[in-house]
């Protein structure tokens, strides 16, 4: 999906020539006025990130900031403002900010701060779909799958297996191969690492 930066001001001139130099760089702008704009299914998951005023007419973009955070979100934003404070600069950076930049910006300069907030935007749906995908593939498991796989990332071999979980040595080569296959596991360090990912504790022998 197309890279989506979403401009928060409240000075129509800046937004209209914030969108021109965005969509000359071949992205894809929208605009709000306010941040009540920024719903969360506004900022849906493709690439994104926000530029956003310190100081709008009725709002504090630190306060949006936090807001944004304290949901949940963490589409990266840059700020932009007429004048800042060290304090400011601080707090917004704590908060996760990409870039602190004082207006008048220059354009290569906030290319740049964009270009790196889409990409660290693009790498964190990777990662949590990723999540999600490993997720999912965890709950297709069978509870005696998931017991073999407890088992088999704790290091015991198939007959221990058997013997921890009182199955036939055959039974249990069965489900941890049924395992390695909806896991999509390649080798046994790799279902190690997707277990890590997941929280799923090891099953040592008794």
């Amino acid at each position: 999906m197309d890279p989506t930066v979403h401009i928060v001001d409240d000075d129509p001139a800046l937004r209209t020539a914030l969108m021109r130099l965005c969509k000359a760089a071949g992205l894809t702008v929208v605009e709000h006025a306010h941040a009540s704009g920024l719903a969360e299914k506004t900022l849906s998951r493709r690439p994104s990130c926000v530029l956003l005023d310190v100081r709008l007419a009725d709002e504090n973009g630190l306060a949006v900031q936090e807001a944004l955070r304290g949901s949940g979100n963490t589409v990266p934003i840059i700020f932009l403002t007429s004048y800042g404070t060290i304090p400011m600069t601080v707090r917004a950076m704590r908060g996760g900010a990409i870039e602190f930049l004082t207006k008048p910006v220059e354009e290569e300069v906030l290319l740049e701060a964009i270009g790196r907030a889409i990409e660290a935007d693009a790498a964190a749906l990777d990662a949590s779909r990723a999540c999600q995908e490993l997720a999912g593939r965890y709950g297709s498991l069978t509870e005696r799958e998931r017991e073999v796989m407890a088992a088999a990332i704790g290091g015991l071999m198939n007959k221990q297996i058997a013997g921890e979980l009182g199955i036939s040595e055959i039974t249990a080569k069965v489900h941890k191969r049924h395992v390695m296959e909806k896991m999509n596991a390649r080798s046994l360090p790799d279902l190690v690492r997707m277990a890590e990912q997941l929280g799923v504790a090891a099953r040592r022998q008794r």
